[in-house]
C-alpha cells in the first residue's frame, strides 16, 4: 500500500482552536508534509471536551493514513479525567511520531519578593496554605503540573484555576496570586519585557530561550519534571507500511532547517521519534497523569 499512499489529501485533526502552539505546530509540519507527500495536508481544528471530540473523529476514520490526530498531554490526561470516553487512546490509535516538546515555567510578577524558586518554597513551608499559585483550567497540563509541583515539594499551597492564560497573567500582575505554572511560550514576551519573572522551568534541561533560568531540579526539586508535548497518530489498523512512510516524512520535516526555526520561535523543540517511542510516551504519560489526578482528588467528569 505504501506505493499508492497517499491517494488523496490528508487531514490532521487538532483538538485545540486555531492560533495556539499546538495548532501552529501542526500547520508548520503540515505544510512540509504536503510538499514531500505531493498531496494537500489540511489542519482541521476540533476543540472541545478535553480533546474527546477530535479523538472520536479520528478513531472512527478509515484506517488508511489519510486522517491523523494531533496528540498531546491532553490525550494522556483525558484517560484519567473522564469517567468514560468514546475511545481508548492506547488501544484505538497508533502513534506515528512525536513532533515537539515545550517548556512549562513557574513564574511570578517581576516585582515579586520571590527571586528564586527556593525563596518561594521557603515561604510556602513557613506559611502553610498561604501561597496562591495560579494555573489554567482544572485538568489542564498546567493545572496538573501545579498539582505535581505541590506534591513534589511537599508543601501546602492553594492552586487557583483560571479560564485561560490571559486571566492568569492579569491575576499575577494584580497581586491576586503569588505565582503561576504556565506554558513558557505564551508568557515569554512578558518575561523578556521584565513584566514577569521565570523562577524555574520544569523540563529535564534548561530552556534554550531562557538559558539563565534554572530547572526545578537544579533548584532542589529533584523529582519534579513536567513538560508538554505533541505527536501525530493514526487510527488503529492502519497498515504498517503507511505508518512507516508517514514516520519517515515527519522525521524529514522536523529535520529541515526552516521547520526547526519556525518551531523554535514558538519555543517548541522539534523532536521526531519511532512509532514505538511515541507509543511508550503516550502510555507512560497516561499512567503518570492518572496518578496525579488521583492524588489531587480531581473529580472525574
Amino acid at each position: 500500500m505504501a506505493q499508492t499512499f497517499p491517494a488523496k489529501p490528508l487531514k490532521i485533526v487538532v483538538p485545540f482552536g486555531a492560533g495556539g502552539i499546538a495548532d501552529l505546530t501542526a500547520r508548520t509540519v503540515a505544510q512540509k508534509l504536503s510538499e514531500s507527500l505531493g498531496q494537500p495536508v489540511v489542519v482541521d481544528n476540533k476543540p472541545g471536551a478535553g480533546g474527546v471530540v477530535a479523538g472520536d473523529v479520528v478513531a472512527r476514520a478509515e484506517p488508511d493514513g489519510h486522517t491523523l490526530l494531533l496528540m498531546s498531554n491532553g490525550t494522556a490526561v483525558s484517560a484519567g479525567l473522564f469517567k468514560s470516553l468514546p475511545f481508548d487512546a492506547v488501544r484505538d490509535f497508533l502513534p506515528v511520531s512525536t513532533l515537539g516538546f515545550f517548556d512549562i515555567a513557574i513564574i511570578t510578577p517581576a516585582d515579586s519578593k520571590f527571586k528564586t524558586l527556593g525563596e518561594l518554597l521557603a515561604f510556602a513551608r513557613a506559611h502553610p496554605g498561604k501561597l496562591n499559585v495560579g494555573s489554567i483550567n482544572v485538568g489542564s497540563t498546567q493545572n496538573l503540573a501545579a498539582e505535581l509541583f505541590k506534591t513534589s515539594a511537599g508543601v501546602d499551597l492553594q492552586i487557583v484555576p483560571f479560564n485561560g492564560t490571559p486571566a492568569v497573567i492579569t491575576a499575577l500582575r494584580g497581586g491576586q496570586i503569588d505565582a503561576a505554572v504556565e506554558i513558557l511560550g505564551p508568557v515569554l514576551p512578558q518575561i523578556r519585557a521584565n513584566v514577569l519573572r521565570a523562577l524555574a522551568v520544569t523540563g529535564d534541561k534548561r530552556a534554550v530561550v531562557l538559558p539563565d533560568v534554572p530547572t526545578a531540579r537544579e533548584s532542589g526539586l529533584f523529582t519534579f519534571v513536567a513538560s508538554s508535548w505533541n505527536a501525530l497518530a493514526v487510527p488503529a489498523k492502519t497498515p504498517k507500511d503507511v505508518i512507516a512512510r508517514l514516520n519517515k516524512e515527519i522525521a524529514a520535516a522536523l529535520g529541515s532547517a526552516d521547520v526547526r526555526t519556525k518551531l523554535a520561535e514558538l519555543n517548541v523543540e522539534a523532536r521526531s521519534s519511532s512509532p514505538g517511542q511515541a507509543a511508550e510516551l503516550l502510555a507512560s504519560e497516561t499512567r503518570r497523569w492518572g496518578e496525579v489526578i488521583t492524588r489531587a482528588k480531581i473529580p472525574t467528569q
